[in-house]
């Protein structure tokens, strides 16, 4: 094989590279600046292209490929109840003490959020209840003081420390080093700081950062209540460490083998009991699945547009070769060799490259701090710690590479193939006309249906998004003003709740522009929303194999259905009188009425039985809603009165006439009125919504950003075709022209195979687009793809692009002059 030689010299290249490498770069930086339009355009297209890939590959290398920051994060499992994460913690604790395959199993359970107090800035925040052996078992050292421990706690009570979160530690108390011994209040009940958690310390899930850790000995006292001692309660989660040497599989038929002593002990609770493993961070199996399925996904199409980027930038490499053909082929005549001639261009394609990729992972660096900051669900600790890292920074110089040398390599075949003295004589390089497609084809076709699926599927995404804000619920958010409110948290219990409510109430209701006011447990479509087994009046085994329905409880007070705008289909509403001494009554749902006792009819003046064998009679049937996600099937649910079940934590529902800036004012003023200690948490109720239209909104936000992002990519891909087309048949054009054709004749013969190309890929595109819908209609509530809007836009919008894209091409085919053109010959 010859030796290459720098041109002015007789080295080698292999032994002067570093030299040859800068005079490339520099011929190529000189060759760049004389094209500012073709290299602002590759700069942004691969810009665009690797930066959308630095941050899928980031949200992906923080949620599904980067472990727990914790030691040894490896050997920690999820325990969980068949395919849930949650469990009792009566079930945890026997687990704990008889499993032979773990080193620890530790329980946590989320609370709230609940009233701070350090005597001087009362607040609110959300605590972790953990077991003693939580902090230990992890691994972690504190950051201040120490830690709790297993053998402290010894029975309800038993341990009243608190642990701070490193940020909570620096925003509430100021980063104040001398906080370890103070005393701080939750709900009225106080603990002492015993230490702060290490900075980045968020637990063993990663979206949830909660504010304080404190035991769970501590849970009943904080909450008013206690759900530790029922075994059907499973609110807790469960995370292990496993022992060396031992398999998840080994460990899985070990906690099945527990499991089936439990059935046979608690056959009420745990019936059928079954235990399964899931890596923890992403709250097991329930979210962990569809989360790395869709960041997979994500990725997917991520990688789809660099490849379209790559497509483009071959064929816009294409086009400016032809156009350099002349020159190429008077440095051949002249004896370059073509080894230096294929050096430069890919010199110039990987700096292109390189340069893109510098900005799009600036870009794209900017846009992780900000989703690192961005809290979707208002006054609830979730976020997605994203920031990029070493991973990122090397993934983005690998794509810029690659890229680089990927659509460089395209016009290759155009240099080793290019005959010099036919270049000189007819100006054009040779052509293989007989070819009715090639690979540039195939690309453009490709990324122009990549385009028109993320075109569609946006679109659709955002229609459904419009739609479900104007969509019924069993309930009208709209002219609703909300108080949130924790009664447990001023000191309130037992029959003092119900009393403080009914006070609020009436005080609201008396205020002008009040139509109606009343109290719920728990929003529908926001956290926090349980179910109960529901069981037929005749029942009397209340396994949870025999349960009739499993239905959505809440507790409200006389007024609701006004307040919330849900229709009564039968029976009558809940009523003051319906107190402790008068007999269980409950509204029911259609679905309820219809599943349990067979039609609305039936249900009136019917029973059921729930909670191990307590009795209610339903007194009437409101209509079907949405309560946990916009996308679920019809839920069975029940209301219970709220004196019957009172219920500390509540939302206070005031339905207004006029201006919703003129009821927040004296709504809090006059609640604050009754008790200036209770903290408020106020907001509109189309703002609790954010909760059930997160996903929605995250999907038609990503679909948004990457079909934006896919148009950009088709008007460069188009523009380089159209331009490849119209430098390699100048002279064709220019014969064209002489000879009498038209501007129609030279705009088909110029551009008729860019707009072939656009049709054939929109027309798949679309077809995947509205394919793609049925998995979006799991994420987005009321996706459809017949919607006039959603097949007009899409045909608009890919018409649009193709016109954009061929409109400078075009100019350049009818600006063709013959004469100047055989001048030049």
């Amino acid at each position: 094989m010859s030796e290459i030689t720098s041109p002015g010299t007789n080295l080698p290249l292999t032994r002067v590279s570093p030299i040859i490498m800068f005079k490339d770069l520099r011929s190529a930086i000189r060759q760049l600046v004389k094209s500012p339009g073709f290299t602002l355009t590759a700069t942004v297209t691969l810009a665009l292209g690797i930066g959308a890939n630095a941050v899928v590959f980031s949200v992906l290398n923080a949620i599904v490929l980067h472990p727990l920051n914790l030691p040894n994060a490896q050997n920690l499992y999820m325990v969980q109840r068949f395919k849930y994460p949650s469990q009792s913690y009566l079930d945890y604790k026997d687990i704990r003490d008889r499993n032979r395959t773990f080193d620890s199993l530790i329980t946590y359970d989320i609370i709230g959020p609940v009233g701070v107090d350090n005597g001087v800035n009362p607040t609110t925040a959300w605590p972790l209840a953990v077991s003693g052996n939580y902090f230990d078992s992890l691994g972690v050292q504190p950051f201040l003081g120490r830690f709790f421990h297993a053998p402290e706690e010894k029975g309800d009570g038993s341990a009243p420390y608190v642990v701070l979160s490193y940020p909570f530690w620096d925003s509430y108390f100021h980063a104040d080093r001398g906080v370890v011994g103070r005393t701080v209040s939750l709900n009225k009940h106080p603990l002492t700081i015993i230490g702060v958690a290490p900075k980045g310390f968020r637990g063993t899930e990663l979206f949830i950062s909660p504010a304080i850790f404190v035991p769970m000995a501590e849970l009943a006292l904080i909450r008013g209540f206690d759900t530790n001692k029922e075994r059907g309660n499973h609110s807790a989660e469960v995370v292990g460490r496993l022992r060396a040497g031992v398999t998840p599989q080994q460990a899985t038929a070990d906690l099945n083998g527990i499991a089936a002593s439990l059935a046979k002990a608690y056959p009420s609770d745990d019936e059928g009991l079954n235990f399964t493993l899931a890596k923890p961070g992403l709250v097991g199996d329930m979210l962990g699945g569809p989360a790395r399925a869709f960041m997979a996904g994500l990725m997917l199409l991520a990688g789809l547009i660099l490849l379209a980027a790559c497509a483009n930038l071959g064929s816009l490499f294409a086009a400016r070769a032809a156009d350099r053909a002349k020159d190429v082929a008077l440095r051949l005549a002249l004896g370059s060799r073509r080894s230096l001639i294929l050096r430069r261009l890919l010199t110039e394609a990987v700096t292109v490259s390189i340069a893109g990729g510098v900005i799009g992972l600036a870009g794209g660096i900017v846009v992780l701090r900000l989703l690192s900051t961005w809290q979707p669900i208002p006054d609830v600790p979730v976020n997605v710690p994203v920031n990029p890292d070493l991973r990122t920074y090397a993934v983005a110089l690998l794509l810029s590479v690659f890229s680089g040398l990927l659509f460089g390599m395209v016009p290759v075949r155009q240099v080793l193939r290019a005959d010099p003295w036919q270049i000189i004589r007819t100006g054009m390089a040779s052509t293989s006309g007989g070819r009715r497609f090639n690979i540039r084809d195939v690309l453009l076709v490709l990324q122009i249906a990549i385009c028109a699926v993320l075109v569609t599927s946006s679109l659709v995404a955002v229609r459904g998004l419009v739609r479900s804000l104007h969509s019924s619920f069993g309930f009208d958010p709209k002219n609703v003003f909300l108080v949130g409110n924790d009664l447990h948290m001023a000191g309130y219990s037992d029959d003092r709740v119900v009393q403080f409510q009914r006070r609020m109430i009436d005080s609201v209701a008396a205020l002008p522009g009040v139509a109606s006011v009343a109290v719920i447990s728990d929003l529908p479509l926001a956290l926090g929303s349980g179910d109960s087994y529901v069981y037929s009046d005749t029942a009397t085994d209340y396994k949870p194999t025999n349960y009739a329905a499993d239905a959505m409880n809440y507790q409200i007070s006389p007024g609701y259905l006004a307040a919330s705008g849900t229709r009564l289909l039968a029976g009558r509403d809940t009523a003051f009188t319906d107190d402790k001494k008068a007999p269980t009554v409950a509204l029911v749902n259609r679905t309820f009425a219809v599943k349990v006792f067979g039609s609305i009819e039936k249900a009136i003046g019917g029973h059921f039985k729930y909670w191990g064998g307590k009795r209610a009679e339903v007194i009437g049937v409101v209509e079907d809603g949405k309560y946990r996600t916009l996308t679920e099937d019809q839920q069975p649910a029940m209301f219970f009165s709220f004196q019957q079940q009172q219920t500390p934590s509540a939302y206070l529902v005031v339905r207004f006439k006029g201006d919703a800036s003129q009821i927040a004012t004296p709504v809090l003023r006059t609640v604050h009125a009754l008790d200036t200690s209770l903290p408020l948490l106020p907001s509109m109720w189309t703002e609790q919504m954010s909760t059930a239209l997160f996903p929605s909104r995250v999907a038609s936000v990503a679909l948004g950003v990457l079909g934006l992002l896919g148009a950009m990519l088709a008007v460069t891909g188009i523009f380089g075709m159209a331009s490849y087309t119209v430098s390699r048949r100048l002279r064709e054009l220019g014969i064209r022209v002489a000879l009498g054709a038209g501007r129609r004749e030279v705009l088909t013969a110029s551009l008729g195979r860019a707009f072939r190309l656009l049709a054939a890929g929109s027309i798949t595109g679309v077809a995947l687009g509205l394919l793609a819908t049925k998995v979006l209609s799991f994420i987005v509530y009321q996706a459809s793809p017949k919607d006039p809007y959603v097949l007009g836009g899409v045909t608009l919008t890919m018409l649009v692009l193709g016109l954009a894209a061929a409109s400078i091409p075009a100019r350049r085919a009818l600006a063709v002059d013959p004469l100047i053109l055989l001048r030049e010959e």
